[in-house]
């Protein structure tokens, strides 16, 4: 780590301890699905209206080293009238941000009795109700931002002295550093605070919070370079911010990429909405929040590229079974894993990439259809790489996880070779470090192993297989598995001096061979006494 990037992370360690443990004192009457929207939505108010400060400064500097001789001898409208132009801000990417919304005007107002009056003329009622007003200012003077921010403080009914320290507390967020922009400052902010709170809802919530890992690991194996870009279920809108970093630090152009998505829960979405207005990125996210497998938003769309982290075996997800998306078989109603699978092959096009997050489950399951999916999908020739996942990476979930990536077409283009009839497995489950107590994280060297190994194989150069983490397995072989797609099967285990000690990798390799056995043999004992049950019956 170089001197510079030890100084950033220092900024930015003292920022979240500032941060969580202040807010968290602040407000613990309310539950955390429901701060984190009071937390995020001020932060996104602090932003923009740093954003506008800055510009505003950029003005009054080149006003007065310009030649305005009414302002230096005195006359301070014509500065005023230029410092007030809205096209001076909007024809750079800043937001316009009224009086009644500038960041120093609701700090210095939030201490006020209620029925004073603010100084933009109106009634104080209230910190809650300053901030509603606020949020509707700035949405109604930027169409970009309609029906994007929360705007739910005064129905809350928080103490306006609490919020007034929030206010306070946010005010020293710095938007500003040396060698960091002010976008990355409020992405790192925002990717923080989406951890803790996911952490903070437990099981129960934070169903949009991927692992920041997690997501790059997939975007840097899929390469969203260009094209449109798909996430149906986008929660907070992590794969499209990890795309815009991809793209930009491999010198493309973001401007190069479209943003499709969809979300079901409406602040979740405002939320996303918030995350690509920030940054700039074109995007759409439909007509509203709506649920996706039910209620499809881009039902015309043929992406390039189709990423997600649905919700890991969703139960009675609705679905008829006569939907054209289902063309390798009807999913379960029980189970929603493959119905998101087929959905997002659905909306890709004849050359796109697919990468998807699914529970362990989907690898082997033939519960209910599932199996004869799976099968379909290997006879078409669809998946190019199973990633088999180490536990303890998501706050929320206990649920072990696999990553699918599939392609629609294998043939010989570009930089890849013709892997038609081919499917690496790699079997991650050894990788990753404890970076605290609960959860475990991949660091950047064991990302880059793992998405350089998938893209060596796929370009034909220098891969090698590597026994007891990836190897490249033709269609004779999966179906010599009976169609199962867990790596274990496939790669085989590391050769090593046995010194009579097993080690803890060795033991959670058998126990998850024992885990993945016994449920095979559950679902054969629960097949013959089926048959048995139905030959008592003839």
């Amino acid at each position: 780590m170089t001197k510079m990037d030890q100084e950033e992370q220092e900024f930015l360690n003292e920022l979240e301890k500032k941060l969580w443990t202040s807010a968290n004192k602040l407000i613990s009457s309310l539950d955390a699905a429901v701060y984190k929207h009071v937390v995020l939505g001020l932060v996104f108010l602090k932003y923009v209206s740093d954003s506008f400060d800055q510009r505003r400064e950029q003005l009054k500097a080149d006003f007065t080293n310009s030649e305005h001789q009414d302002y230096l001898d005195g006359d301070e409208g014509l500065l005023l009238e230029e410092l007030e132009d809205r096209d001076a801000y909007t024809e750079v990417n800043v937001f316009w941000v009224p009086e009644s919304a500038r960041w120093n005007n609701l700090q210095d107002s939030a201490k006020l009795s209620v029925g004073s009056t603010l100084p933009w003329g109106v009634e104080f009622k209230g910190v809650g109700k300053m901030l509603d007003d606020a949020m509707e200012s700035v949405e109604k003077d930027n169409p970009k931002l309609k029906g994007i921010l929360n705007k739910d403080y005064a129905r809350l009914q928080i103490d306006s002295d609490k919020l007034g320290q929030l206010i306070d507390l946010i005010a020293t967020i710095p938007f500003n550093h040396n060698t960091m922009s002010s976008k990355d400052i409020l992405g790192h902010v925002y990717e923080y605070f989406l951890g803790e709170f996911a952490s903070a809802e437990g099981k129960k919530g934070g169903q949009f919070y991927t692992p920041k890992s997690i997501v790059n690991l997939i975007v840097e194996c899929i390469e969203p370079y260009n094209g449109r870009v798909y996430d149906p279920s986008c929660g907070s809108g992590g794969f499209f911010i990890s795309s815009e970093r991809f793209i930009e630090e491999h010198g493309g152009n973001i401007g190069q990429v479209s943003i499709y998505g969809q979300e079901s829960n409406p602040t979740t979405w405002r939320l996303a909405a918030m995350n690509m207005v920030i940054r700039g990125i074109e995007f759409n996210l439909g007509n509203e929040p709506a649920d996706t497998l039910n209620n499809d938003q881009h039902p015309d769309l043929r992406a390039d590229f189709v990423i997600a982290n649905p919700p890991f075996n969703q139960s009675e997800w609705g679905g008829s079974e006569d939907d054209k998306r289902w063309t390798h078989g009807v999913p379960p109603k029980s189970n929603a894993n493959f119905a998101w699978m087929q959905h997002m092959l659905y909306h890709l096009n004849t050359n796109g990439s697919l990468g998807l997050l699914l529970a362990n489950g989907s690898m082997s399951s033939n519960t209910k259809n599932e199996g004869e999916i799976r099968k379909a999908l290997i006879k078409d020739d669809l998946i190019e790489c199973m990633i088999a996942l180490p536990g303890q990476l998501f706050t929320n979930t206990q649920i072990q996880a696999c990553i699918w990536l599939l392609s629609k077409n294998k043939q010989e283009r570009k930089d890849k070779r013709n892997r038609q009839g081919e499917t690496l497995f790699i079997d991650a489950r050894n990788l990753g470090f404890m970076k605290d107590r609960a959860l475990k994280d991949f660091s950047k060297d064991e990302t880059q192993k793992i998405t350089e190994t998938f893209h060596k194989w796929q370009q034909g150069k220098n891969y090698k297989d590597e026994a007891g983490f990836c190897f490249s397995a033709k269609i004779e072989n999966i179906k010599k598995h009976d169609f199962v797609l867990t790596p274990g099967r496939y790669v085989g285990a590391v050769e090593d001096k046995d010194d009579g000690e097993p080690s803890k990798e060795k033991i959670d390799r058998l126990t998850a061979l024992l885990e993945e056995q016994f449920l095979q043999d559950r679902m054969l004992e629960d097949a013959i006494q089926k048959n048995l049950r139905e030959l008592r019956y003839e």
